[in-house]
């Protein structure tokens, strides 16, 4: 089995061929393609963590669509004070699958 750990977004991910994975949003439009840094790959037994190894690994991702995360609400009060915030947000979010490890 051939997996890879790659950064995508500030985060570590473990992709192999197929998977599909949620990211932050990465600039694109649905059935574009992007490249993921690879930092570790794992092909059966044979481990490849070196930078010039890895300078040479490609994956390959395509974009599936551009969404938006669950809301988030923040809520900040002080008691006897009259102190209420409240915040939110949603994340902006990008769905790829990975169509190759090279």
């Amino acid at each position: 089995m051939v997996y890879a750990i790659v950064r995508a977004g500030g985060r570590q991910e473990k992709v192999s061929v197929g998977d599909f994975v949620t990211l932050d949003r990465v600039a694109g439009g649905a059935g574009s393609t992007i490249e993921l840094p690879a930092l570790l790959l794992v092909d059966g037994d044979k481990v490849t963590s070196q930078a010039d190894a890895l300078s040479k690994v490609t994956v390959t991702a395509e974009i599936i669509e551009n969404l938006r995360g669950p809301k988030i609400v923040i809520q900040k009060y002080k008691n006897k004070t009259g102190y209420k915030k409240r915040q939110g947000h949603r994340s902006e979010l990008t769905k790829v699958k990975v169509t190759s490890i090279a």
